[in-house]
């Protein structure tokens, strides 16, 4: 796997700068989005079923001199086969995190990239340092992947998008159209149906106590996607986790908090530094 620069974004006062580029996979000849920013140790971010790269910056940006973010957005709507389960997602991330980065990293995913993320920190705990769940599939997930028509007309498309926020004025602009626009084409509707089965089908439930990666779970009360009993249960059965609720927060904080995100994350790193250093004295 090899990553090419391409071209990159242009600056705006928000955001530090990124580096955009993609990396290929030799073994499925798929090409990878990753986007870079900030300076420090690095965070890998892994996006949900419809999540991009850009959905992550409001919340990232301001740690720019803290972490770097190593955001990976791979065409999961473009894979066919075994490649398009939970399984195929997670040798190609696993793939990419050998090629690019040395050392275990803290991975920070929503919905099935926290799945992703799990399955990554139980079978390569070598790669995976910590861990931030947000919302995370692998125990329960109402997906809109069940229902999900040949041609969806963008009025079921908008209801299915606003299940994921407590908030329709959550909703970025773009999202609808985007959503509509990737399933309107029928073998990306058919991809997102079987990752989204995938991932049902994918119980995490009976090694969840073997994963022993530090992890930070953030949740909306009003997730109707993974209710909050899912993070009750990640919280109880991963050994070392704490949880922090968002109240009027759904699916997706990040995008709805991004503010109170980047502080729990920045909590949670605290934290690990706080511990790690102990360590060394001792």
């Amino acid at each position: 796997m090899h990553e090419f620069p391409t071209d990159q974004p242009a600056p705006t006062p928000d955001l530090p700068d990124i580096v955009s580029g993609t990396a290929h996979d030799r073994v499925s000849g798929i090409d990878i989005r990753i986007d870079r920013m900030g300076e420090g140790p690095p965070l890998v971010v892994l996006n949900g079923l419809l999540g991009l790269n850009k959905h992550w910056f409001p919340t990232l940006a301001p740690l720019a001199n803290r972490v770097e973010s190593l955001l990976i957005q791979p065409p999961i709507l473009e894979m066919r086969g075994k490649g398009a389960t939970v399984p195929g997602v997670v040798s190609l991330v696993i793939s990419c995190l050998e090629s690019l980065l040395e050392g275990p990293v803290m991975i920070m995913g929503n919905s099935l990239g926290g799945h992703i993320a799990l399955r990554i920190a139980h079978a390569r705990p070598d790669l995976v340092s910590s861990m931030v769940l947000i919302g995370s599939s692998g125990l329960l997930e109402r997906g809109f992947e069940k229902g999900v028509r040949h041609t969806p007309t963008p009025d079921w498309i908008r209801t299915k998008v606003r299940e994921l926020f407590y908030s329709e004025k959550s909703i970025l602009p773009g999202m609808v159209e985007m959503a509509y626009e990737e399933l309107s084409r029928r073998p990306a509707a058919r991809a997102f149906v079987k990752l989204g089965r995938s991932a049902k089908v994918d119980h995490l439930g009976p090694i969840l106590h073997e994963i022993e990666t530090p992890t930070q779970l953030i949740w909306g009360m009003q997730d109707i996607v993974t209710p909050p009993d899912v993070a009750r249960q990640f919280e109880r059965e991963l050994p070392d986790a704490r949880l922090t609720w968002l109240d009027e927060c759904g699916h997706a904080p990040h995008i709805e908090y991004p503010d109170r995100v980047r502080e729990i994350l920045t909590d949670f790193i605290d934290e690990l530094d706080a511990r790690s250093a102990q360590h060394s004295v001792a």
